[in-house]
């Protein structure tokens, strides 16, 4: 157990994936969240030309 008496166990586990469709290239992918129909969803090829610039 760590500091905050939490067990280590090296991650989270494996994480529930959600099917969704690409707004841009139609392409079916899956999401680790649910998908809002209020927002959009993108496949990681469209991901990397939409998500925020860091500097």
């Amino acid at each position: 157990m760590n500091q905050r008496g939490f067990k280590r166990t090296g991650g989270f586990g494996p994480r529930e994936m959600h099917k969704a469709k690409c707004v841009d290239c139609g392409q079916e992918t899956e999401v680790p969240f649910v998908p809002d129909p209020d927002r959009p969803v993108y496949c990681r090829e469209c991901y990397q030309k939409h998500k925020p610039k860091r500097y």
